[in-house]
């Protein structure tokens, strides 16, 4: 059996039987189904995804150092990343854009239930007070000026992802401004380090399936649908906008401008589909996305290695779109009225903490008390929405990870000889 076919079967055997016991659970068998989520379920899928997320330093520091590294020119350099960074930042506005439209027609936030509210507010109190302890609302120039590490080694050490990136991008770019003979040792010992990183993701993934059912478990059993009925309105703006984006807006932009039946391209990409679904986070799903988009979609490796890691930190569709509606409708719920220029600020600032979010799971919240409080809105209340953010969040981070592969195939038509036809006949 593929592995692909082993993941599919615990995504769907997890979810499957962590409903039913939710639903079915007495007072008698909960503390049963607490201890196999908390101490058999929750540690494999935790074991997984930390397999994954070890090998992300060393895998970002490598292709994007061996993807500038191998583009030469530094002209060719300057060019790719334009088209790159331009890319996302027109396909993250689109998604903003979308996510505001509906929040507005549907206004999911309006008419709740204000006992509900405090019911929500009181059960997910602390954990939003953690969040605003942990940083939220640092956004703006100082995010700009934070994106050159102190210390690369203390930015990896610490996740700093876009700390990482621009060492790695200036280290690769250095590299080609070096002589041939001085920088092939180096090249040599990244490749190698490369190769390792890729037999580690190896070992990780015969986990997958069993890893894929504990997250998915840990989650159906604790929430079930409850949540997702008193906020259902909420949530189905979010997955209907997301559903759009991916849907309309990434097709027609594949077809414009990557040359590439979005068809072929869904069906191809779907290893990376089920992996940022399961995994809620765009780092763990980028070792799955190079190797993807290289095997299934054949862009060529310097191109892969270069757009790709830069989109798990930079691209983020999804959570633009996420955020935009989740500040009005927490405007709407608590009455805070959002004039049409506020929105439109509430747009410009989803897309740009997009971007500084963390591709991990829950790693858009703390920026997003931020958002919330530029706009005069209680950033505590972001508790309303955490309890069914986990399942939100494995949506987004699927549409991140779809805007990321639609970049890199835009980036390797313009800057490559891929031949998009070429696609469509392997698929065939």
């Amino acid at each position: 059996m593929k592995l692909h076919t082993k993941i599919i079967i615990g995504l769907v055997a997890g979810a499957t039987v962590g409903v039913v016991v939710n639903t079915f659970a007495t007072e008698a068998t909960a503390p049963a189904v607490h201890w196999f989520g908390n101490n058999i379920a929750g540690p494999v899928g935790q074991i997984f995804l930390r397999m994954l997320l070890m090998t992300i330093v060393p895998l970002v520091f490598t292709s994007l150092t061996l993807g500038v590294a191998g583009l030469g020119d530094i002209r060719k350099i300057g060019r790719v990343g334009a088209r790159t960074i331009a890319y996302f930042l027109v396909s993250t506005a689109i998604s903003a854009t979308i996510g505001l439209i509906l929040v507005n027609l549907v206004r999911p936030g309006a008419g709740l239930d204000p006992a509900l509210v405090q019911e929500l507010l009181a059960t997910y109190r602390s954990q939003a007070q953690g969040l605003q302890a942990g940083g939220g609302g640092k956004f703006g120039i100082d995010m700009f000026v934070n994106i050159v590490p102190r210390n690369p080694i203390q930015a990896a050490a610490s996740l700093d992802m876009l700390g990482i990136i621009f060492f790695s991008l200036v280290f690769g770019a250095a590299l080609t401004l070096l002589p041939a003979e001085k920088t092939k040792p180096m090249l040599r010992v990244l490749e190698a380090l490369g190769d390792a990183v890729v037999k580690i993701i190896d070992f990780a993934m015969r986990l997958a399936p069993y890893g894929v059912f504990g997250l998915i478990f840990v989650v159906t059993s604790r929430f079930g649908f409850a949540l997702l009925q008193k906020l259902g309105l909420y949530v189905a703006v979010v997955l209907v906008g997301l559903l759009l984006h991916g849907a309309i807006s990434i097709s027609v932009l594949i077809r414009v401008f990557g040359g590439l039946s979005p068809r072929v391209f869904y069906s191809r990409i779907r290893a990376s589909i089920i992996t940022a679904f399961s995994t809620s986070s765009s780092n763990a799903t980028l070792p799955t996305n190079i190797a993807v988009a290289e095997k299934e979609l054949k862009i060529p490796p310097k191109i892969a290695g270069f757009v790709l890691p830069l989109g798990s930190t930079m691209c983020m569709n999804g959570t633009a779109l996420f955020e935009g509606v989740t500040v009005l409708f927490l405007a709407q719920v608590f009455n805070v009225p959002l004039t049409l220029p506020q929105q439109v600020v509430v747009m410009f600032l989803s897309v740009l903490t997009a971007v500084g979010a963390a591709g991990v799971p829950g790693g858009s919240l703390p920026l997003l008390m931020g958002v919330l409080a530029a706009v005069n809105v209680e950033p505590l209340t972001i508790a309303l929405i955490i309890g069914v953010d986990r399942i939100l969040d494995m949506c987004r981070t699927t549409i991140n990870v779809v805007g990321d592969m639609s970049a890199a195939v835009y980036v390797a038509r313009t800057e490559t000889d891929w031949d998009p036809k070429s696609v469509t006949a392997a698929a065939a």
